[in-house]
């Protein structure tokens, strides 16, 4: 029941990851969408199996306003070996902001309540949300 487009996007999709093709401008046009189409969709457009294969978490965190907050956090993950997929950082307010981290835990060392410890442990960060994954 999924909408032509997506299909079409997904298949474009498979013939730049197979090599079948070399640009999104051929895959698109071997799928039958324009590039607009494909730009627009392709990053909401997952294979079943891909979604299966990684976990995808997605955590939100208070941090302190001040330099070196979200650095210290992305350290945190950079050690832990987490393959981060999206960071949204709000506009601080009263001295706290809130940061969104998704990120694959394949690789990941350690377990996701080790890594919420290491982020609660961090002088810059109030509070740690696991909100899916």
């Amino acid at each position: 029941m999924l909408p032509e487009v997506f299909l079409r996007v997904s298949e474009a999709k498979e013939l730049l990851a197979g090599g079948a093709v070399r640009t999104v401008a051929e895959a698109a046009a071997r799928a039958g969408i324009s590039r607009s189409a494909f730009y627009k969709y392709k990053d909401a457009i997952t294979p079943f199996r891909d979604m299966k294969r990684d976990q995808i978490v997605t955590m939100s965190l208070i941090t302190q306003d001040r330099p070196g907050a979200l650095s210290s956090v992305l350290a945190v993950f950079a050690k832990a070996e987490a393959n981060i997929l999206t960071i949204n950082q709000s506009i601080p307010t009263n001295g706290v902001g809130m940061v969104t981290i998704s990120f694959t835990a394949d690789g990941a060392g350690g377990s996701l309540d080790d890594l919420r410890e290491r982020l609660e442990a961090l002088d810059s960060v109030v509070k740690v949300h696991v909100l899916a994954g």
